[in-house]
């Protein structure tokens, strides 16, 4: 498949479809058994190591943070960042709405494990220290699964408005989470069954199409949020 620079692209699939797989093959925490991954027409192998984790950032599902301060935490995306830049990544996150309630706002503490955190707000933090360096490429590998549905809605709109230019790649387990992009992947036991839209895909492929109707079905019974 192909991805044009400053798409949003979502990848959907069962769990254990290859999900994950596919989307570490891009900042080569896997190489390929076979087959080329290309960026801006170059191969992958042939581009350096600093080179490639400058033009690719990834914010993973289970968020890590570090002990020290917010602002040491959000640094790692990007050593040089200023105030502005820790505030606009943070807005990006919508987690300014809790940083900016501290009194030493960006000089707060992260204690061990970020123990004093939710998931919600590590989640958030995560987010934005993937996109405080403005990186080419974005991966978010369900790294919005623990944010309420307003909140993702907002992430996304953020990420739409501030990014423009930023290829973004969004794992989902809900399909809600990538009706919008501009083109959806969908796999099936570690193969690319089907790619569209989410309107294209709803008419012509039968394996979004059952995730779709299985997860509007959980909805209906609360079981998942809208």
């Amino acid at each position: 498949f192909k991805v044009k620079a400053g798409e949003m692209v979502g990848i959907v699939g069962a769990t254990g479809s290859g999900k994950s797989t596919l989307a570490q093959l891009i900042p080569r925490l896997y190489d390929p058994s076979k087959g080329t991954i290309k960026i801006g027409g170059k191969d992958l192998k042939k581009i350096g190591e600093k080179s490639l984790r400058n033009t690719v950032s990834m914010v993973l599902q289970k968020a890590i943070l570090f002990s020290g301060t917010i602002a040491s935490n959000l640094r790692q995306g990007k050593e040089d960042a200023t105030d502005y830049e820790l505030k606009r990544a943070s807005e990006i996150a919508q987690a300014q709405e809790f940083v900016g309630q501290y009194p030493d706002e960006f000089d707060h503490e992260v204690e061990e494990r970020s123990a004093n955190f939710s998931g919600g707000q590590k989640q958030r933090l995560s987010i934005a220290r993937g996109v405080i360096g403005q990186p080419p490429i974005l991966i978010l590998d369900d790294s919005t699964s623990a944010l309420d549905a307003k909140s993702e809605k907002l992430v996304q709109e953020a990420l739409e408005h501030d990014l423009k230019d930023t290829t973004t790649v969004i794992i989902a387990e809900k399909i809600v989470s990538v009706m919008n992009a501009d083109k959806i992947l969908v796999l099936d036991d570690g193969k690319l069954v089907a790619e569209g839209t989410h309107e294209e895909l709803l008419k012509t492929s039968p394996i979004y199409q059952d995730i779709y109707r299985t997860q509007k079905a959980k909805e209906k019974r609360g079981e998942i949020d809208e």
